[in-house]
């Protein structure tokens, strides 16, 4: 493994870390990045780089494990919350992420093929980077006056199905399922910071399933070779994940989602004009 490839593997792994939980699409970025200036495919293959943008992932998952690790503990009966934490009466549980998982869970297995195949590209990025960000936009303007929750402990499992419907929109590359799942929960009246830590919550069975998925379809493609380029984009993802998940958590419920968008509109501004 050359330098150039240890590079590659780094900065895409680094794009993964600190886009994934971001509402600006952790594939897109990565997409654009690849696409137009690191050309992973041209190191192993195209299936070696797809499969690379998924498993990355992983990293970024354990990173948002030990984040809210207390909460998964508490949500399994292994652990229960201190009493001044905030988190009284009703509690997050377990059948409430499974609701959020299902819509996008069963259209992600029935279409996964087709999104690889037809969707990763910069072309399909830019619609999706534009669309999701008036989704955004629109969430910020219209959502209800007084929160309805402001804690992930109230969200009741009809939210949680909503919002679920909401991430189905994120299969399209670019969309970003932050993105799609704060804005539904914004809506449905959760405050920013209450939406934002179901999604994270949400994101990390979901992206194992999507990350080990691909493992066992692509196996073949993860060589000696290979591998040092996923382990060091693994830890790269891992590093700037946790990093982005601490800074992400205290900015939210300040700044709340139009930022974001507006980046998103720059960027798909820029990739417009410059690139496409």
């Amino acid at each position: 493994m050359d330098l150039w490839e240890i590079f590659v593997a780094f900065v895409l792994g680094l794009v993964e870390g600190l886009t994934e939980f971001a509402p600006v699409s952790s594939t897109g970025h990565m997409i654009i990045v690849d696409d137009t200036l690191l050309h992973s495919k041209e190191l192993f293959s195209q299936p070696v780089a797809n499969t690379f943008k998924v498993v990355i992932q992983l990293g970024s998952i354990i990173a948002a494990v030990i984040i809210f690790k207390d909460r998964f503990l508490n949500m399994f009966g292994l652990k229960k919350l201190p009493s001044d934490s905030g988190r009284t009466g009703q509690k997050l549980r377990l059948s409430q992420v499974i609701v959020g998982l299902l819509p996008a869970g069963v259209l992600g297995v029935l279409f996964n093929d087709y999104i690889d195949e037809y969707l990763f590209s910069v072309h399909t990025v830019v619609i999706g980077l534009v669309v999701g960000a008036l989704l955004m936009i629109a969430a910020d303007l219209f959502r209800p006056a007084k929160p309805k929750a402001v804690s992930v402990d109230q969200i009741t499992h009809k939210q949680a199905l909503i919002i679920g419907l909401f991430q189905c929109i994120a299969l399209w590359p670019g969309f970003s399922r932050s993105g799609s799942t704060i804005s539904g929960g914004v809506l449905l009246g959760l405050n920013h910071r209450a939406a934002s830590d179901f999604t994270f919550i949400m994101a990390v069975p979901i992206m194992a399933g999507a990350s080990f998925l691909s493992l066992l379809k692509n196996w073949q493609y993860i060589t000696m070779d290979a591998l040092p380029f996923f382990i060091v984009g693994f830890i790269s993802a891992f590093l700037f994940a946790w990093l982005a998940i601490r800074f992400f958590l205290h900015l939210i419920n300040r700044i709340k989602l139009i930022p974001f968008a507006l980046y998103r509109i720059a960027l798909a501004a820029l990739i417009y004009f410059v690139v496409l």
